[in-house]
Protein backbone atom coordinates (compact mmCIF):
# COMPACT_ATOMS: atom_id res chain seq x y z
CA UNK A 1 0.00 0.00 0.00
CA UNK A 2 3.13 2.26 0.51
CA UNK A 3 4.53 2.16 -2.41
CA UNK A 4 1.29 2.97 -4.65
CA UNK A 5 0.63 6.19 -2.01
CA UNK A 6 4.31 6.95 -2.77
CA UNK A 7 2.98 6.72 -6.63
CA UNK A 8 0.21 8.74 -5.75
CA UNK A 9 1.82 11.50 -4.16
CA UNK A 10 4.87 11.59 -7.01
CA UNK A 11 1.90 12.39 -9.36
CA UNK A 12 0.34 15.15 -7.40
CA UNK A 13 3.99 16.62 -6.72
CA UNK A 14 3.87 16.52 -10.70
CA UNK A 15 1.34 18.76 -11.13
CA UNK A 16 3.03 21.00 -9.05
CA UNK A 17 6.12 21.05 -10.94
CA UNK A 18 7.88 19.40 -8.33
CA UNK A 19 8.28 15.98 -9.28
CA UNK A 20 12.36 15.50 -9.26
CA UNK A 21 12.92 17.43 -6.20
CA UNK A 22 10.10 15.53 -4.36
CA UNK A 23 11.41 11.86 -6.38
CA UNK A 24 14.25 12.89 -4.56
CA UNK A 25 13.43 13.38 -0.91
CA UNK A 26 11.52 9.86 -1.15
CA UNK A 27 14.19 7.77 -2.75
CA UNK A 28 16.70 9.30 -0.26
CA UNK A 29 14.32 8.36 2.70
CA UNK A 30 12.85 5.06 1.71
CA UNK A 31 11.57 2.71 4.43
CA UNK A 32 12.90 -0.98 4.93
CA UNK A 33 11.89 -3.41 2.15
CA UNK A 34 9.32 -5.25 4.81
CA UNK A 35 8.57 -2.04 5.81
CA UNK A 36 4.57 0.08 4.49
CA UNK A 37 6.37 2.74 5.48
CA UNK A 38 4.80 5.62 2.69
CA UNK A 39 2.04 6.15 4.81
CA UNK A 40 0.46 9.73 4.43
CA UNK A 41 1.64 11.59 7.32
CA UNK A 42 5.20 10.55 6.20
CA UNK A 43 4.68 11.39 2.17
CA UNK A 44 3.57 14.90 3.88
CA UNK A 45 5.90 15.31 6.15
CA UNK A 46 9.03 14.44 3.49
CA UNK A 47 6.97 16.93 0.95
CA UNK A 48 7.37 19.57 3.41
CA UNK A 49 11.31 19.17 2.75
CA UNK A 50 10.63 20.11 -0.86
CA UNK A 51 9.76 23.90 -0.89
CA UNK A 52 6.63 24.95 -2.49
CA UNK A 53 5.23 21.26 -2.79
CA UNK A 54 3.07 21.51 0.26
CA UNK A 55 -0.37 22.93 -0.96
CA UNK A 56 -4.14 22.11 0.08
CA UNK A 57 -4.29 20.72 -3.13
CA UNK A 58 -1.41 18.40 -3.11
CA UNK A 59 -2.01 17.25 0.45
CA UNK A 60 -5.57 16.79 -0.33
CA UNK A 61 -4.78 14.67 -3.59
CA UNK A 62 -2.23 12.24 -1.06
CA UNK A 63 -4.52 11.65 1.44
CA UNK A 64 -7.55 10.80 -1.32
CA UNK A 65 -5.42 8.83 -3.21
CA UNK A 66 -6.70 10.99 -5.79
CA UNK A 67 -4.45 9.36 -8.53
CA UNK A 68 -4.71 5.88 -7.73
CA UNK A 69 -5.75 5.42 -11.15
CA UNK A 70 -2.61 6.20 -12.91
CA UNK A 71 -0.64 4.37 -10.70
CA UNK A 72 -3.26 1.68 -11.15
CA UNK A 73 -2.49 1.63 -15.35
CA UNK A 74 1.21 1.91 -14.89
CA UNK A 75 0.79 -1.89 -12.90
CA UNK A 76 -1.35 -2.71 -15.42
CA UNK A 77 0.71 -1.61 -18.19
CA UNK A 78 3.69 -3.59 -16.41
CA UNK A 79 1.86 -6.87 -15.99
CA UNK A 80 0.65 -6.51 -19.85
CA UNK A 81 4.37 -6.37 -20.81
CA UNK A 82 4.67 -9.84 -19.02
CA UNK A 83 6.29 -8.24 -16.00
CA UNK A 84 4.03 -8.78 -13.40
CA UNK A 85 3.49 -10.92 -10.77
CA UNK A 86 6.25 -13.42 -9.66
CA UNK A 87 8.82 -10.59 -11.43
CA UNK A 88 8.92 -12.21 -14.66
CA UNK A 89 10.48 -9.00 -15.87
CA UNK A 90 14.39 -8.18 -14.77
CA UNK A 91 13.52 -6.50 -11.86
CA UNK A 92 15.62 -3.89 -10.29
CA UNK A 93 18.25 -2.80 -10.77
CA UNK A 94 18.60 -4.05 -14.24
CA UNK A 95 21.60 -2.50 -16.76
CA UNK A 96 21.34 -2.90 -20.36
CA UNK A 97 25.18 -2.30 -22.02
CA UNK A 98 25.33 -1.95 -25.71
CA UNK A 99 22.35 -4.04 -26.04
CA UNK A 100 23.56 -6.71 -23.40
CA UNK A 101 21.32 -7.37 -20.60
CA UNK A 102 23.23 -8.08 -17.14
CA UNK A 103 21.84 -11.04 -16.66
CA UNK A 104 19.75 -11.04 -13.09
CA UNK A 105 22.00 -13.72 -11.34
CA UNK A 106 25.05 -11.31 -12.05
CA UNK A 107 23.34 -7.96 -11.43
CA UNK A 108 25.19 -8.44 -8.38
CA UNK A 109 27.88 -6.41 -9.99
CA UNK A 110 26.55 -3.39 -10.24
CA UNK A 111 27.16 -2.93 -6.72
CA UNK A 112 30.38 -2.76 -6.69
CA UNK A 113 32.10 0.02 -8.67
CA UNK A 114 35.31 -1.67 -9.33
CA UNK A 115 33.94 -4.74 -10.89
CA UNK A 116 30.96 -2.28 -12.45
CA UNK A 117 34.01 -0.27 -14.54
CA UNK A 118 35.82 -2.81 -15.56
CA UNK A 119 32.47 -4.43 -16.76
CA UNK A 120 31.61 -1.30 -18.98
CA UNK A 121 35.64 -0.79 -19.88
CA UNK A 122 35.19 -4.10 -21.62
CA UNK A 123 31.48 -3.90 -23.00
CA UNK A 124 32.60 -0.15 -24.74
CA UNK A 125 35.06 -2.56 -26.35
CA UNK A 126 38.68 -1.79 -27.06
CA UNK A 127 40.19 1.48 -27.32
CA UNK A 128 41.46 3.22 -30.62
Amino acid sequence: AGSKKAVNALRAALERGKFAEYHAVLYQNQPAEEVDGFTDARLLQLAGKVKGLRSPSFDAAVRSMKYRGFGDAAESAYAAAGHGGGHAGPGTPTAVVNGYQIPVESNGLLFDPGVFGKFLTLADGPSA
